[in-house]
């Protein structure tokens, strides 16, 4: 079993005060937080870390948010520190969250700030991985100050926008894309009341990535939380907001640390059955056991979205009728239960193979959405033109060149550069 991986960090403030956590957004570096630090540090020892192939990290993707707490963990222990607060902006704010319902016994206090339950859709971060994976991030890049600022700040401080499109220009796209697919498939809409810790919700008023009205159903699911809307701020509230983000932060961190100092709650007693009776109840299940496959329907729906997207199966789903519905739960159950989930090829091989299949049987209206499916299962348009060049000698050019024509227009809706 490998060893977990850590992340790439600094610390300041003295060693002796109680751990604080700063989280970064989606393509910016541990230096999103440098104009809190001076107050920080009065108050606290500060660990900011770099998200993995940002900042000169370690090129390292990580899959899920749970896996980039499992290395947050791993850094804070290697200081040798048992309970912390916590602070995340955006995709460090999802960080925060999974840490909190995970490991609660870690986290002292919590502040998500421009975060929510679920970022945007499935399909557009899905989406912008594609078109990173084609042109770069350089199309990301340019395109940063209008996510990430007010147009009033982004015309008074052209320095503070250039540095944060260097910040993204300078991204491992490998890893961009990663943690694309980690807010793809972050939700935890139904988790939020399982949050014990007490939190402070930030947003800007401003902020169309992450509006106001994602701040408040987080205040409305987790059981101790509040509200702070701040005003002239759009994403990155800490850069645009520095002084009103740290008084938030200080008020929020300080007074829960003290409140929880004694630790958290000692979890509830349970109740265990006597061994003899533990023995019997055991042998019990096992008789009863039902020797029956589970439906795979769940589990096909699941890798249907992710594969084609939830607007292509949302359509479906609102065109069956009695008529086709059964034919609806089929494809779901066996095709992509069954088939697109077993464990034997990655998607890209099985994207491959599709595309072929589609091509040489003449499938084109099919071969259109997977070849959308392909570019979000992470072949290249370079690769996919290699695919169809292979079909014209065994399936036939008049099949290849009917196939290069849809191909050629689904990539070029699909790697359209984000307006």
């Amino acid at each position: 079993m490998s060893e977990t991986k850590t992340l790439q960090h600094r610390t300041d403030g003295p060693d002796d005060a109680p751990l604080l956590v700063l989280g970064p957004a989606l393509g910016a570096t541990w230096h999103m937080w440098d104009r809190q630090i001076p107050e920080l540090t009065r108050h606290w020892r500060v660990l900011r870390f770099d998200l993995p192939g940002h900042g000169g990290a370690p090129a390292h993707a990580a899959s899920a948010a749970a896996d980039y707490a499992q290395r947050l963990l791993a850094t804070v222990d290697a200081l040798g520190v048992d309970r912390f607060g916590y602070a995340g902006c955006s995709l460090g704010g999802a960080i925060g969250a999974q840490l909190a319902l995970d490991h609660p016994q870690r986290v002292s206090s919590l502040a998500l700030v421009s975060c929510s339950a679920r970022h945007g859709t499935p399909d557009a971060w899905r989406q912008r991985g594609v078109v990173v994976r084609t042109n770069g991030l350089e199309p990301i890049a340019a395109s940063t100050p209008e996510r990430w600022f007010t147009s009033a700040f982004a015309a008074a401080q052209p320095a503070i926008v250039e540095w944060a499109v260097q910040m993204v220009r300078t991204t491992d796209p490998g890893c961009y894309i990663a943690a694309c697919e980690t807010l793809a498939a972050f939700d935890i809409r139904t988790e939020l009341s399982r949050i014990g810790v007490p939190a402070l919700v930030v947003a800007g008023a401003e902020d169309e990535a992450t509006p106001p009205a994602d701040a408040r159903a987080l205040v409305a699911g987790i059981p101790d939380a509040r509200l702070a809307i701040v005003p002239g701020a759009s994403h990155l509230v800490p850069v645009e907001q520095p002084g009103a983000v740290t008084e938030l932060l200080i008020r929020h961190l300080t007074t829960t640390w003290q409140q929880s100092a004694a630790g958290p709650p000692a979890p509830a007693p349970v109740i265990a059955p006597e061994p003899q009776q533990a023995s019997a109840v055991a042998e019990l299940e096992a008789a009863e056991a039902p020797a029956v496959r589970a439906d795979p329907y769940e589990a096909g729906m699941k890798v249907r979205r992710e594969v084609l997207g939830d607007a292509h199966v949302d359509r479906a789903a609102e065109n069956a009728d009695d008529f086709t519905q059964d034919f609806q739960d089929f494809v779901t159950r066996y095709a992509w239960g069954e088939i697109w989930n077993r464990p034997g090829i990655d998607r890209r091989t099985r994207s491959v193979a599709t595309l072929t299949a589609l091509t040489a049987r003449g499938h084109f209206d099919e071969l259109a959405f997977h070849t959308r499916a392909a570019l979000r299962n992470g072949l290249t348009p370079a690769e996919i033109k290699e695919i169809l060049l292979h079909t014209g000698v065994y399936c036939g050019v008049p099949a290849a060149n009917t196939a290069f024509s849809v191909a050629q227009r689904v990539i070029q809706e699909e790697t359209a550069p984000e307006a």
